[in-house]
């Protein structure tokens, strides 16, 4: 039986989505129980899932909001809906965490009392991306770190590469995301991450593919692409709004008058599929790597199949052991990510 905390409290919406992704949840995952953490006040509207045998509330009284910073989560509200449901993963009463609220808050949160893998600095956001081969591409990091080093790229790699591997994915391969697919070509930071990787492809701990440029990640040429934060980040947002953009220019069009809705009535079974396809929802849940507990994002605005989305690879990631296999990647890499004379720069953490 595998026990998932959920924050039912975070996200734009709160109860209203996340109680009835957890019945729907449920009633596909009968391996799995929650532990339903929030406001008690809140959720009694929902006595469907209060009531069930595979759900047990845990309340908290605090709620951390989009606008709050990092320091007012972490000092203030110590008794917040997330914190709480985090806990729940530290304590061992939980395999996983699931949120939908502040991405900041969140990871410094997760970070502080969960703590880092030896061997990582940094922890990352990975997700899912769809990509024309049918499948997804996991990009990571996301936007949790900003400026990296080439030792931080290479310990995305191989977090990226447990989680694949733990979720199915056979000796997955990696590119590093550059401005050309040339070794010579990039800043020093992404030749130097390249030349780790390669090492570390000569040493058998990583399928290094090469460099790969933006538009590898939607044609599926790797299974993990690699890259900072900030460079992440803005893929994942401009591809997003293209995604809305195409879509709404495709409504736009259908509905110009009598005729093209007519062709729209014809095409609805090829413009169902479509949708389905790139409908962003499925791949709802980024997961957090390189803590010592499994915690999930979901997407602030997501709705409650979207955020039973998340709650599934959360549940997948604690059923396949993600957590032993990233500790095993790192172990085995550990004379490359750590330089004989250095230390890490992360290891101090926050005294509230």
């Amino acid at each position: 039986m595998i026990t998932v905390a959920v924050d039912c409290m975070g996200g734009d919406v709160g109860p209203a989505v996340t109680l009835p992704a957890c019945e729907a949840f449920l009633s596909r995952h009968p391996n799995a129980q929650l532990l339903l953490v929030g406001l008690p006040d809140a959720m009694s509207a929902w006595p469907q899932v209060k009531n069930n045998v595979r759900c047990r509330v845990v309340p908290a009284t605090e709620v951390i909001t989009m606008d709050d910073t990092v320091e007012v989560a972490l000092r203030k509200k110590k008794d917040s809906s997330m914190r709480v449901a985090i806990a729940q993963v530290k304590e061992g009463s939980a395999q996983a965490a699931v949120s939908a609220g502040n991405t900041g808050a969140l990871m410094a949160i997760a970070r502080y009392l969960l703590k880092t893998l030896d061997g990582i600095d940094r922890p990352a956001i990975a997700t899912q991306l769809p990509n024309a081969k049918g499948k997804a591409t996991t990009v990571l990091d996301l936007g949790a770190n900003v400026d990296c080093s080439a030792e931080h790229l290479l310990q995305f790699a191989l977090m990226g590469s447990a989680l694949v591997s733990a979720t199915g994915g056979k000796d997955p391969t990696v590119g590093l995301l550059n401005v050309g697919e040339e070794v010579i070509k990039g800043s020093e930071v992404i030749k130097r991450a390249g030349l780790l990787l390669r090492d570390a492809a000569d040493a058998g701990d990583l399928n290094f593919y090469g460099n790969v440029e933006g538009d590898d990640i939607f044609k599926g040429t790797t299974d993990i692409v690699v890259c900072d934060g900030f460079v992440g980040n803005v893929a994942l947002k401009a591809s997003e709004g293209l995604a809305t953009m195409i879509s709404g220019f495709i409504r736009d069009e259908f509905s110009r008058n009598l005729l093209t809705k007519m062709a729209a009535i014809v095409a609805y079974p090829v413009l169902s599929a479509f949708k389905t396809r790139v409908d962003h929802r499925r791949y709802n849940g980024a997961a957090l790597m390189g803590l010592r507990g499994l915690v999930f994002k979901s997407h602030g605005s997501a709705d409650a199949f979207a955020f039973e989305q998340a709650l599934c690879r959360a549940y997948d990631a604690a059923h396949h052991n993600l957590l032993g296999n990233v500790r095993d990647r790192i172990e085995h890499a550990r004379h490359l990510l750590v330089p004989p004379g250095s230390t890490s720069e992360f290891k101090n953490v926050p005294t509230l």
